[in-house]
């Protein structure tokens, strides 16, 4: 991304950190559709890092909330490039991927990533929090309240809590679900990757969950499923050209 302090990767230690220092997505627990494979034919002919790059090339080609990201991102000056901001890694525990402030790099996780759909959920929860490192002057390693905003705003735009999730999560049926769904997910990711108390996780959240569930951008609203999405990139990539007929 522009303006990163340079261009290599992070070092091992930056790695074995990642869980305490840095944004991570926390890995996705519900069980896999009946049914369905979890690896799929890929896995009979390519390595785990070969697996996911191959996704990670779709997701980022085909996914309407990922190249919304992307493009927003270069709007803002952030430019992403896939060779310098990816890296797909083995991890340890049940973490599914993370973003690396320090070195604005995405990590995800190749043997933890089970399918297509999954790794475009990473992906696109760690693009918005990228995209919130590239847009304000967040403060991920001492100030939880910081942490507690992206992690609300990545569940609820990233997909985390659509209905098609939840319901394989058998969670459903709740008055005000989505609501509940993005507070408690951004719960669980702040306790995966910050050594505090389920208190103060809560705390946090509660502190900015109205100002941050009602920050869409660059979405513009909530992208419930992908024709929400396909739509809010339309407006986005129209956006300019509105302001000017103005």
């Amino acid at each position: 991304m522009a303006g990163a302090p340079d261009e290599r990767g992070p070092g091992p230690a930056a790695r074995e950190q990642l869980q305490q220092q840095h944004v991570g997505c926390r890995v996705f627990s519900e069980p896999p559709a009946q049914g369905m494979p979890q690896q799929g034919f890929l896995s009979s002919f390519f390595t785990s890092n070969q697996k996911c790059q191959l996704m990670l090339l779709k997701t980022l080609e085909t996914n309407p909330y990922v190249k919304l990201l992307l493009d927003a991102m270069k709007y803002s000056g952030c430019a992403v490039n896939k060779e310098r901001h990816f890296s797909c890694e083995d991890c340890n525990g049940n973490v599914s991927g993370g973003f690396d402030a320090s070195v604005s790099q995405i990590v995800l996780c190749q043997n933890n990533i089970r399918n297509q759909a999954h790794m475009s959920r990473v992906v696109t929860h760690e693009l918005v929090h990228a995209f919130d490192h590239c847009r304000a002057h967040v403060d991920w390693f001492t100030n939880v309240r910081h942490l507690a905003c992206s992690e609300v705003r990545a569940a609820n735009l990233s997909g985390d809590c659509s209905l098609v999730n939840e319901i394989f999560r058998l969670h459903f049926g709740l008055k005000q679900h989505h609501q509940t769904c993005v507070r408690d997910r951004a719960i669980l990711s702040i306790l995966a990757v910050r050594n505090i108390s389920k208190e103060v996780a809560q705390k946090a959240v509660d502190e900015v969950f109205e100002s941050c569930f009602n920050d869409h951008e660059p979405f513009g609203r909530i992208p419930h499923n992908k024709t929400y999405a396909r739509h809010a990139h339309r407006d986005f990539q129209n956006r300019d050209r509105y302001y000017a007929n103005i």
